[in-house]
């Protein structure tokens, strides 16, 4: 996998060298296996991943699914949340753009 698939190109070349801007930004599918919650008073992005995945640290995975900008971890109560099952694919294309930068 190219280390830069998933970037643009943020500037035209200068000495014939492009210069990217360098992250991870999947798509994630919605699937029929996917649950939906109504989140509650102290959800946070992080909670929900440990609850979900045994993992803190897979809190972006719900926040792209959910299309969840950049800030807090903390989500208004009531929101209507997807919860992706499927990851395992999703990890593994992380894991290797993580690879691919060192």
């Amino acid at each position: 996998m190219n280390r830069y698939v998933t970037s643009k190109t943020i500037r035209g070349k200068i000495e014939d060298v492009p210069k990217h801007a360098t992250s991870f930004n999947p798509k994630i599918e919605r699937k029929n296996d996917d649950l939906f919650i109504r989140t509650v008073a102290g959800d946070r992005l992080d909670n929900l991943a440990s609850e979900f995945y045994q993992d803190v640290s897979l809190w972006w995975v719900i926040a792209t699914a959910n299309q969840l900008g950049k800030g807090s971890f903390a989500v208004p109560v009531g929101t209507k949340l997807r919860i992706p099952q499927d990851i395992g694919k999703i990890i593994e294309e992380y894991q290797d753009f993580n690879t691919q930068r060192r």
